[in-house]
């Protein structure tokens, strides 16, 4: 492709090494319609006849149609390469036409982009598939509690609806993320050369509408070496596995012997060569455990390009493989994190209890004292003193007679005890974005109503 310069072969080894064939053919179909609107532009520019842009279309159709050659040819430099290469063979002299007034750096920059916006349509969708299980599940528990932690220890008790939905948000944040990243990454390279612009008048308006991008990209210098999107798309991708580990760490804790929150399902769990009664959430580990590698994908993509100046640099090669690497690892933690969601059920019974014991009430107490004119800080202390008088009992606050909550100095009536119930403790928090029940109720409903369009621009994306 550029060996005219050239009187002596390429060292061998550096050839190979140089090639970029064996991961970026991953991009053949966005290359494909590249080409088709490159090839577009040539004919109304007067490059090539309306039959040779016939047999070029024809020839691209059938390149497409081939799909990735299962055997390397070692001589192919890249996609592009191979693209040229194998429209020559299949439609002859004409083939040599396409390249002209193209450059490869705005090629690579032009597939890139359509990778990136094709990968997040698709884990876009996958994440809106994900949060219909969290709401689901949410619908389906009722007024079920749990205990919420703080510093890994009981806190307060919230519904189990409320906890779920904690996700819902975290996820939608991740789902908006992706979103501007689209937005802002759909504009087209194609016509910028390979710094300065293109050679003929080509219509970029069309050729960026033909391939659904917003606009052409307005600066040639800019538009070949800019690899923001690339780096927005792997920082947003290094979110999502990060919430996901999150969640999945908390899945782990839940599922063990000590929590019992959990039922692992069968079909994401994993048994022992050695211990025949185990039961592991290798596949919550393992999403965990590969959070790590989308995080590295991003920061290596940082790394590359922090030196580098405008515009082009051969350097720009490696952002590829990062991008491509976290966008599978993610797409598949999201596809097995949504089975496991839907598989995984709960011992409510469980999760009730230890939303019921530990003084998870202690702060409803403080709350009904400051609710009789009590001083909050006061408040605070004379159940702090009843908690460590029931530390040395061993019992519950609600289990302290009216004389022990009295050495406290607290004057406990029927209502005080009220207070103190796992269905009183809930309804203090009646605050949008509290736990209280109708509060909950209203945040399902809300979410429900978030989450409908995203799942139909999701499906229509796809």
């Amino acid at each position: 492709m550029w060996s005219g310069r050239f009187n002596r072969e390429l060292n061998a080894e550096f050839e190979q090494w140089q090639r970029s064939f064996p991961f970026d053919r991953i991009q053949l179909p966005y290359e494909v319609a590249a080409s088709k609107a490159q090839a577009a532009a040539l004919t109304k520019a007067g490059v090539l006849s309306t039959a040779e842009l016939r047999a070029t279309l024809n020839a691209l159709d059938q390149i497409a149609a081939e799909g990735v050659p299962s055997d390397e040819d070692p001589s192919i430099e890249d996609v592009h390469h191979y693209v040229e290469s194998r429209l020559v063979q299949i439609a002859g002299e004409v083939g040599y036409k396409l390249h002209t007034g193209r450059s490869r750096n705005e090629q690579i920059a032009t597939d890139l982009r359509l990778y990136v916006r094709g990968r997040i349509d698709a884990i876009s969708q996958q994440l809106a598939e994900f949060l219909g299980e969290f709401v689901k599940q949410a619908e389906a528990v009722g007024d079920a509690a749990m205990p919420a932690y703080t510093h890994l220890q009981r806190a307060e008790p919230v519904l189990v609806a409320h906890w779920l939905l904690a996700y819902v948000e975290m996820f939608l944040r991740d789902f908006d993320r992706l979103a501007d990243c689209r937005k802002r990454l759909n504009v087209c390279p194609l016509g910028s050369g390979a710094v300065a612009g293109a050679i003929l008048p080509l219509d970029r308006e069309s050729i960026a509408a033909e391939l659904g991008f917003d606009a052409p990209t307005p600066n040639s210098v800019d538009a070949t070496s800019d690899r923001d999107f690339a780096l927005e798309f792997a920082q947003v991708l290094s979110m999502i596995a990060l919430h996901l580990s999150r969640w999945a760490e908390e899945q782990i804790l839940f599922a063990t012997t000590e929590f019992g929150f959990v039922k692992l399902p069968e079909q994401f769990s994993t048994g022992s060569s050695a211990m025949p009664q185990k039961k592991n959430p290798d596949a919550l580990e393992l999403i965990r455990g590969k959070a790590g590698k989308v995080v590295a994908d991003a920061t290596g993509l940082l790394l590359t390009m922090k030196g580098l100046p405008l515009a082009y640099n051969k350097d720009m090669q490696e952002t590829q493989q990062p991008v491509f690497s976290a966008a599978e690892q993610v797409a598949s933690m999201l596809g097995v994190a949504t089975g496991y969601l839907a598989s995984a059920s709960f011992n409510y019974e469980r999760m009730q209890q230890a939303a019921s014991s530990g003084f998870m009430n202690a702060l409803a107490a403080a709350a009904y004292l400051v609710s009789q004119g009590v001083p909050f800080r006061k408040a605070h202390g004379q159940v702090g003193k009843a908690v460590q008088w029931c530390i040395e009992k061993a019992c519950e606050l609600e289990e302290l007679s009216p004389m022990e909550f009295e050495r406290c100095g607290i004057t406990a009536d029927a209502e005080f005890y009220r207070s103190l119930q796992l269905p009183s403790v809930l309804a203090v928090h009646d605050v949008p974005g509290g736990t209280a029940l109708r509060q909950v109720k209203a945040a399902l409903q809300a979410v429900k109503e978030r989450l409908s369009p995203i799942v139909g621009v999701a499906h229509a994306s796809a």
